[in-house]
């Protein structure tokens, strides 16, 4: 009976010591913010975060962090593969002055998504420009970003920068809106070759619509690029510029850059000091955006 007994109890200080080697925080594939959160909890449902900050390092690679409720859930840096989703039907907010909202500095396999976020910048509220956000989203590594359903407003510099040194990147941008930033609502300024993909989006009251630099692609589908005080679409020499479907209007120049403009002949230019490219410049066809 003493061997039994002596048996047992060796047994069980084997498995008290193994759970104690479990560890406390295991990282979650789904996390949960909420407005009335606190970072100090495990990010489940019943117990959600404050902040993208927050819960971020309580998600597991490839997971995801969805809002519960209104909130504003703050600035974040993303290192790895993740989605951020803000939820339909109400207001998930990152208002940052001063810094950039959305940082994406992932790996060279990494993808992220950002979905259903309202971006607050306060540039041009009255306050000093100086205080304001400077990009509400800039990617500068990973290898594939979405931006899917955002709203973004107020930015001294751009809406979403795409400044990425990740081979192979891209980057697409759905049904977001833009409006009221100090530079442009979308630039693609990316060291190595950037492709980057428009649709359905709105870019209203900046310096450039899109400016795409040298090197980089992008595409624009059924999207308005209205009010810039330069140009509504732009391409540096090098840069290629693919429309399809937009309307240009009310800028100081429609279209404009020494790069390549592509056009499907579907696009509208209306209320521009000037339209800017020519047709023959483009070399696409004697009317590419389809006016006649």
């Amino acid at each position: 009976m003493r061997k039994i007994a002596l048996a047992f109890a060796i047994l069980g200080t084997t498995l008290t010591t193994a759970l104690y080697t479990v560890p406390a925080h295991a990282q979650a594939t789904r996390t949960w913010v909420s407005g009335v959160g606190d970072d100090v909890n495990p990010c489940s449902r019943t117990a959600p975060c404050k902040t993208w900050a927050g819960a971020i390092s309580k998600t597991a690679n490839g997971g995801e962090i969805d809002a519960l409720d209104p909130g504003g859930f703050g600035g974040v840096t993303i290192t790895k593969s993740i989605t951020l989703d803000g939820g339909g039907g109400q207001v998930a907010s990152t208002l940052v002055a001063g810094v950039n909202g959305i940082v994406v500095q992932a790996g060279a396999t990494d993808v992220v998504v950002i979905r259903n976020i309202r971006f607050q910048g306060v540039f041009g509220n009255g306050g000093a420009p100086g205080n304001s956000g400077q990009n509400a989203i800039r990617f500068t590594a990973g290898l594939r970003l979405v931006v899917d359903n955002c709203d973004i407003t107020g930015f001294a510099v751009n809406g979403i920068d795409i400044a990425n040194t990740t081979a192979n990147n891209s980057a697409a941008i759905n049904n977001t809106r833009i409006e009221n930033v100090g530079n442009a609502g979308v630039l693609v300024e990316s060291t190595v070759s950037s492709a980057v993909e428009i649709d359905n989006s709105r870019v209203y009251v900046a310096k450039f619509g899109v400016a795409v630099t040298n090197g980089n692609r992008a595409g624009a589908s059924r999207s308005v690029f209205a009010n810039s005080s330069t140009e509504g679409v732009h391409a540096d020499t090098g840069g290629t510029l693919i429309l399809n479907g937009n309307s240009i209007s009310f800028n100081n120049t429609g279209i404009g850059g020494t790069g390549t403009i592509q056009s499907f002949a579907n696009n509208a230019l209306f209320g521009n000091g000037t339209d800017g490219v020519t047709p023959a410049k483009i070399g696409v066809q004697s009317d590419p955006f389809g006016l006649k």
